[in-house]
């Protein structure tokens, strides 16, 4: 069975693979959050301890046979592969994973709204630069990204790489859910520029293998990661 480390008490990057072992019917244990109240100690203690291919940060999957593959992306390339949440072929593959890339450039210039200056600081010490930094997220940055997907959709169809879904279908639901939570006034008024995209959320949060998950505790509600809520944030 496959071991998922990550934060226990927020989706976060954490939840990009999560989807894909979900969707996939992959056993797996989400480490920290059997934990309970000492996850977050527990995730430290893994962290730290020898392996000789240790990850930098969460999340990271360890494999059965003990091999330890860190970063979102790399994890969905393993599992796209290995359990067929990809095409087949190599251009394939290498095609969805270039999409599962760019989620991840998006995905940090969301987080970077609300931390412009420095990580360790608490947000209220870095409001002005943060208002300023999502002022530029919210007019250039959402629409020149969400423009790429939705010419993606035009040209490809309902799904990122096929006849049917990828693990980078599954990654664009949660961004797209992220972005809702985090800017829903922006969200709301630029939505309908891109309605292939919506209607590809819409079409993962539909998919029979998900309905479990997406309706048990097992999926984290959107809190103080990644996407967070400021109302100061956002704007339409």
């Amino acid at each position: 069975m496959y071991e998922l480390w990550y934060w226990p008490t927020i989706p976060g990057r954490g939840e990009f693979p999560r989807l894909a072992l979900e969707a996939g019917k992959i056993p797996y244990r989400d480490m920290a959050r059997e934990a309970g109240e000492a996850g977050y100690k527990a995730l430290g203690k893994d962290l730290d301890a020898d392996r000789g291919d240790p990850p930098f940060a969460p999340p990271y999957l360890v494999t059965p046979d003990g091999t330890t593959i860190g970063q979102s992306a790399n994890i969905l390339l393993y599992l796209g592969e290995e359990y067929g949440l990809a095409p087949p072929d190599q251009s394939g593959r290498l095609w969805v994973h270039q999409v599962q890339l760019t989620i991840a450039d998006m995905v940090a210039e969301a987080h970077d709204t609300h931390h412009p200056v420095a990580l360790g600081e608490y947000y209220e010490k870095q409001k002005a630069e943060a208002k300023r930094r999502a002022e530029d997220f919210r007019v250039n940055r959402i629409p020149k990204f969400l423009k790429w997907f939705e010419r993606i959709l035009s040209e490809r169809g309902d799904w990122i790489a096929g006849e049917s879904w990828s693990y980078a279908d599954l990654s664009l639901f949660h961004l797209i859910a992220g972005l809702k939570y985090a800017f829903p006034r922006r969200m709301a008024a630029v939505g309908g520029d891109y309605p292939r995209l919506m209607k590809l959320h819409d079409a993962v949060a539909a998919l029979p293998e998900l309905q479990d998950y997406l309706s048990s505790d097992r999926r984290i509600a959107f809190s103080d990661g990644i996407f967070r809520h400021y109302p100061e944030l956002d704007a339409a």
